[in-house]
């Protein structure tokens, strides 16, 4: 399909906007390219859909999900300065101490 000058005078027109004869044919030119792309669409098959898009392999392989604990480079009881029965003993502050 051609776009002529006449229709985007037209469409102009509609649109209120002031469009020089100097940009007319421009206009007209790209105006029907765009229709000639849009009209090139109708001719995908509609009736099939595309696979959806998955970035990255179809199946990922997952880990066995193991509960245990982290290994630490230094055992707790070297953080604190006194570690009793697997607990830091801390000292009592002036409110807590027993009367």
């Amino acid at each position: 399909m051609s776009i002529g000058k006449e229709e985007v005078v037209h469409v102009a027109r509609l649109a209120e906007l002031a469009v020089s004869e100097a940009e007319l044919q421009k206009l007209a030119d790209q105006l029907s390219r765009i229709v000639d792309f849009v009209a090139e669409l109708n001719e995908v098959p509609a009736d099939t859909s595309a696979p959806p898009f998955q970035a990255g392999p179809a199946m990922t392989p997952l880990r066995e999900d193991i509960v245990s604990p982290v290994p630490l480079a230094r055992g707790p009881g070297s953080f604190a300065p006194v570690f009793i029965d697997g607990f830091f003993v801390v000292p009592r502050l002036g409110p807590m101490e027993e009367e």
